[in-house]
C-alpha cells in the first residue's frame, strides 16, 4: 500500500523555497496546507534534519552567546573586575564553537525521535501519511520558529524590556504546538481527537519518565548524602 495520502492537493509544477515552505507552514495555519507541504517530492526527512540542524546551530549560537554575556553582567555587578573577564575570553570562544555544534547535534536527535514517535502513534490511529512526511512538515514550523525565537532571545538580554520578549517566546511556543497538531492532521488524514493524541501521548509518557528519573536521582543523591553526612559526624566523634 502507498503511504501517499488521499485527496491530498496537488503540488504546483514548480515546487516553492524552501523559505515560501517556512512562511506557508507558519502563516496558513490550517491541515490543507500541511497536507499540501507533505505531498512536496521534497519531503524527505534527510531535508527536516539539515533544516532543523543548520537553524539549532544558529540559535544555540546566539543563546549562549547572550547567557554568556549575562553572567559576565551578573559577576561585574556583584564586583568581580574586568581584568578577570580576558582571561576568559578564550574560554567564552570554546564554549561558543563547541557548545553551539553539540547542542544542535543533540536537537536534530531529539527532533528525529520526537517525529519517529509522533508518527508511531499517528499510524497506530490510522494515519496515512510517513515518517518522512512529518519530519518535513514538522521542520517547516520548528526551524523558523528556532530562529525566530534566537532573534527574540537576542532581545531578551535588553534591560527592562526583556520580559516582553521572553513572555512572546512563550506564547508563540503554545502556537507552534497548535500547528504541530494540525500538521498531524494534514499529514495523516484522521480527525483532531487523533491528531491531539499523537502529539501529546509521546509527551506525557517522556515527561513521566523524566519524573521518575528526578526521583530516583533524587532518591539516590539523598542517600549519597547522607552517608557522606553520617562519615563526618563519624569522624567528628570523639
Amino acid at each position: 500500500m502507498s503511504d501517499q495520502m488521499p485527496n491530498a492537493p496537488m503540488m504546483p509544477a514548480g515546487s516553492p523555497s524552501f523559505f515560501q515552505t517556512w512562511i506557508d507552514a507558519l502563516t496558513k495555519p490550517n491541515e490543507q496546507t500541511y497536507a499540501g507541504i507533505a505531498a512536496s517530492p521534497k519531503a524527505k526527512a534527510m531535508t527536516a534534519y539539515i533544516w532543523v540542524f543548520v537553524s539549532s546551530l544558529i540559535a544555540s549560537f546566539i543563546s549562549l552567546l547572550v547567557e554568556g554575556a549575562t553572567v559576565r553582567n551578573q559577576l561585574a555587578q556583584a564586583g568581580v573586575g574586568a581584568q578577570q573577564f580576558r582571561g576568559g575570553a578564550g574560554g567564552v570562544a570554546i564554549t561558543l564553537l563547541c557548545g553551539a555544534p553539540i547542542a544542535a547535534v543533540l536537537g536534530t536527535i531529539v527532533f528525529a525521535i520526537v517525529v519517529a514517535l509522533v508518527q508511531w502513534i499517528a499510524k497506530m490511529f490510522g494515519g496515512k501519511g510517513n515518517n518522512d512526511q512529518l519530519a518535513y512538515v514538522f521542520a517547516a514550523i520548528g526551524a523558523p520558529y528556532s530562529l525566530i525565537s534566537a532573534v527574540f532571545v537576542l532581545l531578551s538580554a535588553i534591560p527592562f524590556v526583556g520580559i516582553c520578549f521572553r513572555i512572546i517566546i512563550g506564547l508563540a511556543g503554545i502556537y507552534i504546538i497548535v500547528l504541530q497538531v494540525m500538521a498531524v492532521k494534514g499529514v495523516n488524514g484522521f480527525g483532531w481527537g487523533p491528531a491531539i493524541g499523537s502529539v501529546f501521548i509521546p509527551a506525557l509518557v517522556v515527561f513521566l519518565i523524566c519524573c521518575c528519573a528526578a526521583v530516583i536521582i533524587g532518591a539516590l543523591t539523598g542517600a549519597a548524602l547522607g552517608n557522606i553526612f553520617s562519615s563526618i559526624n563519624s569522624s567528628l566523634t570523639p
